[in-house]
């Protein structure tokens, strides 16, 4: 479910199970040209690839060698992603491990395989008083046709739970001025191409401001 944001004043309310709730939401610019999202796989680095491939990172710890994760390439996206735009190419791209990062800064989604960044959306996201958590979540379950239980039958097409209290990557409108109730909003075409090639299990990295350009390496 999502909710409506005064643009002039902040005020977001929303009418939820007959109840009127209010909050209020910075609206930050995405700027998918300078920075992607990302945070630390367990104990390795995240490291951006040079122009010729080779990884830029520092050499991370001998405990952490067996879990670094490599960025092999990030999508060309010119300039900010507005919301309701998405960017999806993963031809070519090798079969490998997917992993999923959020910042909540950014107002951004990308999706990795293997390294390689293959999808980038705006998101709606939740508002002081229903957060979007911070955190690693793995997907616990998924359910192509939701319906929240919570929200008044609204639908939520593609859900992908993250935790155990309803806080899901789902398909919406996303729209400036709009927020959601914690859950990670993506625009239901993005959501139904994620929904197909992630496994329950797929780690989700929910960061605030964790960033790298290229060059650059996060530990």
């Amino acid at each position: 479910m999502t909710i409506k944001v005064n643009t002039t004043t902040g005020l977001i309310a929303a009418f939820a199970a007959g109840a009127l709730t209010l909050g209020y939401l910075a609206l930050k610019p995405i700027d998918k040209q300078q920075a992607v999202a990302l945070a630390p796989v367990a104990s390795g680095t995240f490291a951006v690839a040079d122009k010729a491939g080779a990884p830029s990172a520092a050499t991370p710890p001998p405990e952490s060698r067996d879990e670094r994760f490599v960025i092999k390439r990030i999508l060309p996206i010119s300039g900010p992603i507005k919301y309701g735009e998405w960017h999806w190419d993963e031809a070519g791209v090798p079969s490998g491990p997917l992993v999923v990062t959020v910042d909540l800064d950014a107002r951004v989604l990308s999706v990795f395989r293997n390294g390689y960044e293959i999808g980038a959306t705006a998101v709606l996201l939740g508002t002081s008083e229903k957060p979007t958590p911070l955190g690693v979540f793995p997907v616990k379950m998924k359910d192509k046709d939701h319906h929240s239980s919570t929200y008044d039958n609204a639908p939520m097409p593609y859900t992908m739970r993250l935790t155990d209290d309803g806080v899901s990557i789902h398909g919406t409108t996303v729209e400036k001025g709009y927020a959601s109730h914690g859950c990670v909003g993506v625009p239901n075409d993005f959501a139904a191409k994620l929904f197909a090639i992630a496994p329950v299990g797929t780690k989700v990295y929910i960061t605030r401001g964790k960033m790298v350009g290229k060059g650059d390496s996060l530990i």
